[in-house]
């Protein structure tokens, strides 16, 4: 009797704690699969509802509402409909609901348009914030946790410091990842990793992965160990009028007075460009470009994912053609995702791409993965390509 009691309170434990939808208990990989049909705390229903074949039901209760949508660039990307929202069925109870898919296990931002108007789902309690309006957070599960879930694996630390800048004349913060079993008698190399317009820091951790990324290739033995510093890159307003025109300035002065001396006071790392590398998303590879390439006292690799320039031989012209660029860098990454490199935003990364080769450049250019200009593709680039080739001539 005592045996069956106990099975009976491990199968109710192992029931409501591991298996509810959006509980947020666990670091689930399949957080949005429906399996007690329990709604998310505070949200009027379930959306969204995942399913094993990798179709997705969003539910939406706006019974005075006229048209719904489904939008947002990732997961209309990822559904073959660019550029085209797609519309939700209004239920008699007021209830709208849209089923679409299958889609490939991967993450995807998405939005609701309600009557015009752009909202995150209000029953999904997976959302991002950024220096942009919040939005939605699809995660669509394979048959166990992805390159960049939290795995079953040793695990390092993200800390959150925050300092005083001179240049911005206020309060910034920095968020820094060591490697598990970090030791401060060695000395290990850092990654300055950039955000792109509208993203914050954090969002390399949460939406990124970064982290449990770097973590699972450590794991797998596929990477070097690093410190992976993340600054804040948003320097000046995005709509600011001359944001292009000051935004390197700032941005430099940022990592040569604070950035970079308070990691450099803070953790046991080499302090010589070959220990340093900078790299960044969109408007954060246009830093790793304008800012990087024209500091080769700082940093000798670098990571430019979905970003160049079409100026690219004007633009970085010092850089291009200093004789000895060779010798000062070690390891040059350029990569983007499929889709965008079959439109225009791919031009930029092309034209970069190009510019490197007339100038007989050493460096890697890659497209992979199935995602455009959005997080599914940085994630892979990472994982697949830019981290595990980091450091690995030094």
């Amino acid at each position: 009797m005592k045996l069956r009691i106990c099975l009976v309170i491990i199968y109710f434990l192992t029931g409501t704690l591991a298996w509810a939808q959006q509980a947020n208990v666990n670091l689930d990989y399949n957080p949005q699969k429906n399996t007690e049909n329990l709604i998310p705390f505070s949200a009027p229903l379930n959306s969204p509802d995942v399913h094993d074949d990798g179709t997705v039901t969003f539910r939406l209760k706006a019974p005075a509402a006229q048209d719904v949508r489904l939008t947002g660039v990732a997961i209309l990307t990822a559904l073959g409909k660019t550029g085209q929202p797609v519309p939700f069925t209004k239920g008699e109870d007021g209830i709208w609901t849209l089923t679409v898919g299958p889609l490939r296990p991967d993450m995807y931002v998405y939005f609701f348009n309600v009557d015009g108007v752009q909202i995150a789902d209000p029953s999904n309690t997976i959302a991002a914030f950024t220096a942009m309006p919040p939005y939605s957070e699809l995660v669509v599960h394979g048959n166990g946790p992805a390159y960049y879930d939290a795995r079953n694996v040793p695990h390092g630390t993200v800390t959150r410091h925050v300092y005083h800048s001179d240049v911005t004349n206020g309060e910034r913060e920095l968020y820094v990842y060591t490697p598990p079993g970090y030791d401060r008698s060695k000395s290990y190399p850092v990654l300055y990793l950039l955000g792109g317009s509208g993203e914050l820091p954090s969002n390399w951790v949460y939406d990124g992965r970064v982290n449990f990324i770097m973590d699972n290739l450590l794991a797998e033995g596929k990477a070097v160990p690093m410190l992976i510093a993340i600054p804040n890159n948003q320097v000046i307003h995005r709509n600011h009028p001359k944001h292009t025109e000051l935004t390197f300035k700032l941005f430099e002065a940022e990592m040569r007075q604070h950035v970079i001396p308070l990691v450099e006071s803070e953790y046991s790392v080499r302090r010589n460009p070959q220990g340093r590398a900078l790299s960044g998303l969109s408007m954060g590879g246009r830093h790793t470009q304008f800012v990087g390439f024209n500091s080769l006292d700082l940093f000798a690799s670098f990571g430019v994912l979905s970003a160049g320039d079409v100026n690219s031989e004007e633009s970085i012209a010092k850089f291009l053609n200093d004789p000895d660029v060779n010798k000062k860098i070690d390891y040059l990454f350029v990569g983007q995702g499929t889709e965008e490199a079959n439109g225009r935003m791919g031009e930029r990364c092309v034209a970069l791409h190009k510019a490197l080769l007339n100038h007989n450049i050493t460096h890697e250019y890659y497209v992979g993965g199935y995602g455009g200009h959005d997080w599914s593709t940085w994630r892979h680039l990472l994982y697949y390509r830019f981290l595990p080739n980091l450091w690995r001539k030094n």
